[in-house]
């Protein structure tokens, strides 16, 4: 019997991490749904439809990092360049503490998905 060799802890972390922000993008999705009202009906369910499927495409991305399918990088990279945009919309002020929540988790996500033990697992061809 062959041993499945175990995920580097930069790419664990990295998976990790993805799938508690396409958890927390689910719940958001969820707590729109929960206060969609008449007056804004058509944004609150576009709203909604769009966390939940970019939080269950983050959590699939998140799944398919730990299973080593190299695809899935691409759009964790993107979602996390994306957050970095984000964070940088929210410095100054009372909110500085959400920008750098964002950032960091943005930055340990990139830095486990590029660290040389995460791209070597997620290669299509293992060096031996």
């Amino acid at each position: 019997m062959t041993s499945v060799p175990q995920n580097p802890a930069p790419l664990t972390v990295a998976a990790s991490l993805v799938a508690v922000e396409g958890a927390v993008l689910g719940l958001l999705g969820v707590l729109e749904l929960a206060n969609l009202s008449s007056a804004r009906l058509t944004m609150g369910l576009t709203t909604a439809v769009f966390f939940l499927a970019y939080g269950g495409g983050l959590l699939l991305c998140a799944w398919l990092l730990v299973r080593r399918s190299s695809w899935a990088r691409s759009p964790v990279v993107l979602a996390q360049l994306i957050q970095l945009g984000l964070a940088w919309s929210f410095r100054g002020g009372s909110t500085t503490w959400v920008a750098v929540a964002l950032a960091g988790v943005a930055v340990l996500v990139l830095a486990g998905i590029f660290h040389p033990a995460s791209l070597a697992a997620l290669a299509d061809e293992p060096e031996a």
